[in-house]
């Protein structure tokens, strides 16, 4: 897929959020606070750069995923495992650890998980995010993300717009469907629409 077909692509799906935030009337500005999940790959320090890159395009669709910028962590910070060229980020997540899984985001997805992680009140990015997670995840509540003690829940393939979305203005539900879409963390600003599958 080229450049353009996929700015255009990224683009429509940008458009099509925001015409579901303006019709329904979605403000970003309720307040509360966010727990992140334990994001640790120094577990992983054994594994080579190559397994980590194949985990994290694992991720994303392969038109996207094979000119991501991929970067992992350690205990002193952000590793870049290879540089890209298309405004995507994929990392390769810790398999070991609960809401760690393989993911690449756009930029805004980034400064929106940069938000959650440091436990400000609400994102700040000015456009919705797109997060793919095509290899599955765990997690541990579809409703509290300050959940740190459930059993972890299996997730499969799915994409997320990270922007706030409010179920009822939506009429989409706030309970993991297998299928289908629906509100993560409904009633807070991290709210922010799953969809099952791919893409």
């Amino acid at each position: 897929m080229s450049l353009m077909s996929l700015m255009t692509r990224s683009l429509g799906l940008l458009t099509l959020s925001m015409g579901v935030l303006l019709v329904n009337g979605t403000s970003p500005r309720s307040a509360a606070h966010a727990q992140t999940a334990e994001h640790s790959s120094a577990t992983n320090s054994g594994e080579s750069a190559q397994a980590k890159i194949a985990r994290a395009m694992s991720a994303g669709p392969a038109d996207i995923a094979k000119s991501a910028r991929i970067v992992d962590t350690d205990g002193h910070g952000t590793i870049v495992l290879r540089e890209g060229s298309n405004g995507f980020t994929c990392m390769p997540g810790n398999p070991r650890v609960t809401g760690d899984p393989p993911m690449c985001s756009d930029a805004a997805a980034m400064q929106w998980s940069a938000d959650f992680k440091a436990h400000k009140a609400k994102p700040s990015n000015t456009v919705p995010g797109i997060t793919y997670m095509l290899a599955g995840a765990t997690q541990r509540s579809d409703s509290d993300p300050y959940d740190t003690t459930s059993a972890p829940i299996p997730i499969g393939p799915h994409w997320m717009i990270m922007w706030p979305f409010d179920p009822k203005a939506t009429g989409l539900p706030t309970t993991h469907k297998p299928t289908g879409a629906y509100i993560m963390w409904a009633g807070s600003p991290y709210a922010h629409l799953h969809v099952m599958g791919r893409p």
